[in-house]
């Protein structure tokens, strides 16, 4: 059995967001305006950072302690971040420390600063609450500021590990991605679904439920639901199944697909808005 004290591991592709990020914000320019996806590519690029923070906390758990180096091209840490576990204090915590320069990860992100992962039991304990918080964290010069739980609700009706993952948190997006500040509140519901008996993590499928809101760069409030449950399959970068309805503030509401165009899995979505579907690249 995995032996896991950390929290639900993600590699989500974190850069391809920033671009589908960039594309969105230039729709808002050149389209009209109740057909441009700025706010939902803002708020995925949102999720897609905090996401990722739970990656690289599980690679923290998982690996070495003083300084954790891989060639693995589905994990983002290189030689330049350190990693302590201090059980001194309570609750415990492991510090993974990027260093005061950008350090280039095996995903092509650069990041720099702290990330701290406090915990009390493992993460297969029932009412363990694992908490992410930063100390001068950027990816690629984007600052992240808030916190991230996780806590275990022990085994649901079909006996599949429950988790509750609530994210409090903004980026401060940095001059080259225009500037400004996001906020978002989430609270979602994480069932481990497969892949909980093996070793290996890129087996592991979660079933992903639940809601956000949080407030776009140009002021724009915006609320999220998962009205289809998400697929996450650990070993591949984006969502496999799924559907969720995005609506900023009183415009239309964009609802995004994320099942498979061509029966296999790939890194397309379909948006619709106003009853028009098109298909973005994620």
């Amino acid at each position: 059995m995995k032996h896991k004290i950390s929290f639900y591991p993600v590699y989500l592709a974190l850069a391809g967001f920033m671009i589908l990020f960039a594309a969105g914000c230039k729709k808002d320019k050149d389209d009209a305006p109740d057909s441009d996806t700025s706010s939902a590519a803002e708020n995925a690029a949102m999720d897609a950072a905090f996401d990722d923070v739970s990656g690289i906390s599980d690679e923290a758990a998982d690996g070495s302690l003083s300084s954790y180096r891989s060639a693995d091209a589905q994990k983002v840490m290189t030689s330049c971040a350190v990693i302590t576990l201090d059980t001194l204090v309570v609750p415990h915590r492991i510090t993974v420390d990027f260093g005061t320069s950008n350090c280039l990860g095996q995903d092509g992100n650069y990041r720099r600063g702290k990330i701290y992962i406090d915990f009390l039991g493992g993460y297969r304990d029932s009412g363990s609450v694992h908490t992410i918080s930063f100390d001068n964290y950027f990816v690629n010069d984007n600052q992240l500021l808030g916190t991230k739980s996780v806590t275990n609700n022990g085994r649901n009706a079909s006996g599949n590990l429950s988790y509750t993952v609530q994210v409090n948190g903004s980026i401060l997006w940095s001059a080259g991605f225009g500037g400004g500040t996001s906020s978002i509140t989430s609270n979602r519901t994480r069932v481990w679904t497969q892949g909980e008996t093996t070793m290996a993590w890129n087996d592991d499928v979660y079933r992903i439920t639940g809601s956000s809101n949080g407030i776009t760069r140009n002021g724009t409030n915006y609320i999220l639901q998962i009205t289809s449950a998400l697929k996450k399959e650990i070993g591949f970068r984006h969502f496999t199944e799924g559907v969720i309805d995005f609506t900023p503030g009183s415009r239309a509401t964009r609802t995004i697909d994320f099942s498979h165009l061509n029966g296999a899995r790939d890194n397309l979505a379909r948006v619709t808005i106003n009853g028009v579907t098109f298909t973005i690249q994620l």
